[in-house]
């Protein structure tokens, strides 16, 4: 059994109407779901600050001030080598491996490590050279 109930005339809306109101209703959940997505995005941006503050906060709390002063100089110049060597700091922080607070010369035998664990990463390639064959120019 389907019902096929028959809409009068008088209330049928014109094509021009109906599409108004679709175009309308879409750019309201088009608007809906755009706010949505900057209100997510403004809290990632926020707990990226609150984790960078916090990481800063601890780094401080373990490093002297020429330590920091040369890790912030560094991470100017190689950032990827000053991320690295937050993350040990850290991980010793976290495992009660820092007694005190690391000096300078401390802080560079830390990346003297960090060096050689990426010089031994890196591959080099050696190449060999045929040496000149010299009879022919004597002819």
């Amino acid at each position: 059994f389907v019902c096929r109930a028959q809409i009068p005339p008088s209330a049928k809306m014109s094509d021009p109407e109906l599409e108004a109101l679709r175009a309308q209703r879409l750019a309201q959940m088009q608007a809906g779901s755009a706010g949505g997505q900057r209100e997510q995005q403004q809290q990632q941006e926020e707990q990226a600050r609150a984790q960078e503050e916090m990481k800063n906060t601890m780094l401080a709390s373990i490093l002297d001030q020429g330590a920091r002063a040369r890790l912030n100089n560094i991470a100017t110049v190689k950032p990827e080598k000053a991320r690295m060597v937050e993350g040990m700091l850290l991980q010793m922080m976290q495992r009660g491996r820092v007694q005190g607070k690391i000096t300078e010369s401390q802080l560079r035998e830390m990346l003297e490590q960090v060096s050689d664990q990426s010089q031994k990463k890196k591959s080099t390639i050696h190449f060999q050279r045929r040496a000149l064959d010299s009879d022919s120019d004597d002819d």
